[in-house]
């Protein structure tokens, strides 16, 4: 198979609302922007209920597919997956790709990260989910997704969800039913039999892979691996998409950069970061130090890098980056799968 052109996303810092980071109306001018600049080929938006809160994603994402009609949306990534009532995603996100005209990726994960803040326990004791079921929650939850969208009638049995004789309506556009990434970053420190188990979730029931906060050879070796174990399954890899979720700071001082993007995201997400957090997540500097460093992540694989701009001047930031850092990277290839 030969290299595959980039699918550059644009994610929007939706939770900024409720700081004055950014307003409802200019979330929506930046989703018609990245329509038009031709560069972007998705938008996405944060997801969380009452950890991390800010304007819900799949309202928000409904009000992006009516004021754009190329561009593919969705989360970066849900992380109340486990939290939500799988029966009533189903009809929601099926009447969001309804809505967008059959544009939209679901990519799910555990959430609950404590290390980036965020009151996650206080939001899975409100919710009266034990967190230790996330897991199941998450892979059962998929499971009923696809049984709804592409069965009719619809079964499912399993500890958190049983039914049976379900015929479900409203149906995607897509006859094979929509996308489902998982969005994981297993934690280095975990056992490696853990750390091998998140990747194999990815390989054994996702159309897609999302990561975030990982270093180039990190990332490369995790994708790798994934394919690998697809292939395993009996899955064919090509047919998996790879993405990083990646911030932005385009700056001509590189440490007024990185300065503002630690101000911003410490604020978003209520974590003091640290610079070698800070230093693998934030592409940041002036253009040609930006680009050089977004590249090497679509070198080793990834085919939908993910840009959301830590920077208080979101229009700014995108005006720069669609007219200098966006030619730069303009014909990059991913390599062919394995």
């Amino acid at each position: 198979m030969a290299d595959q052109p980039v699918r550059w996303g644009l994610s929007l810092p939706n939770r900024g609302v409720l700081f004055g980071l950014t307003t409802v109306a200019e979330l929506l001018e930046l989703s018609e922007t990245a329509e038009a600049s031709g560069f972007y080929d998705s938008v996405w938006v944060g997801d969380s209920l009452l950890a991390k809160p800010r304007l819900e994603a799949i309202s928000l994402l409904s009000a992006i597919a009516a004021r754009t009609r190329r561009v593919k949306l969705g989360p970066a990534c849900m992380a109340s997956f486990p939290l939500r009532n799988a029966l009533v995603l189903a009809s929601q996100w099926a009447t969001l790709d309804l809505i967008s005209g059959g544009r939209t990726i679901l990519v799910v994960c555990l959430g609950g990260n404590l290390k980036r803040g965020g009151a996650f326990a206080t939001e899975y004791q409100t919710m009266r989910v034990d967190p230790r079921s996330r897991v199941g929650r998450l892979e059962e939850g998929i499971g009923v997704l696809r049984a709804l969208w592409q069965t009719d009638p619809a079964e499912f049995h399993g500890k958190h969800y049983d039914f049976a004789g379900v015929s479900f309506e409203p149906r995607p556009t897509r006859p094979g039913g929509i996308p489902i990434w998982i969005a994981s970053n297993p934690d280095p420190d975990l056992a490696p039999a853990a750390y091998e188990r998140a990747l194999q979730r990815v390989a054994r029931l996702a159309d897609g892979w999302m990561t975030t906060v990982v270093d180039v050879e990190t990332f490369g070796r995790n994708w790798q691996q994934i394919q690998q174990m697809a292939r395993a399954a009996g899955r064919d890899p090509a047919t998996l998409d790879s993405s990083i979720h990646q911030m932005v700071n385009v700056n001509d001082d590189p440490e007024a950069g990185v300065a503002e993007a630690k101000k911003f995201l410490d604020l978003y997400y209520t974590t003091d970061y640290s610079r070698d957090v800070l230093d693998t997540w934030v592409a940041y500097g002036p253009p040609e130090m930006v680009a050089e460093k977004l590249l090497p992540y679509v070198r080793a694989g990834c085919q939908t890098p993910v840009l959301r701009f830590a920077a208080y001047d979101q229009k700014g930031q995108m005006r720069r980056f669609l007219a200098e850092v966006a030619p730069r990277l303009a014909d990059a290839r991913v390599p062919a799968a394995l």
